[in-house]
């Protein structure tokens, strides 16, 4: 089963715009939102970071501890597991 990119980030991005327009008064709902979609930016991350470093060689997994530490981390994280990916792996 292959997600077409258009498809992703339409998802992606009425995900994000729903969440802004309608947000979330809660706390624990808000924190757990916030969380869910770093995990999601940190999957686009991964996502762009395989097609661009796909002609270097670079390809690291997208699953749910890949995006948690792209998302958390941002940009340095996706170089950490794209030099852990290359030289480790």
């Amino acid at each position: 089963m292959s997600l077409e990119p258009v498809v992703f980030v339409a998802i992606v991005g009425g995900l994000i715009l729903m969440l802004l327009i309608i947000g979330a008064p809660l706390r624990p709902v808000r924190f757990i939102g916030q969380g869910i979609i770093k995990v999601i930016i940190g999957a686009a991350f991964l996502f762009f970071l395989n097609t661009l470093g796909n002609q270097a060689g670079i390809h690291v997994p997208i699953n749910p501890v890949t995006s948690a530490v792209a998302g958390l981390l941002g940009i340095p994280g996706v170089a950490a597991l794209a030099a852990i990916g290359y030289w480790i792996i």
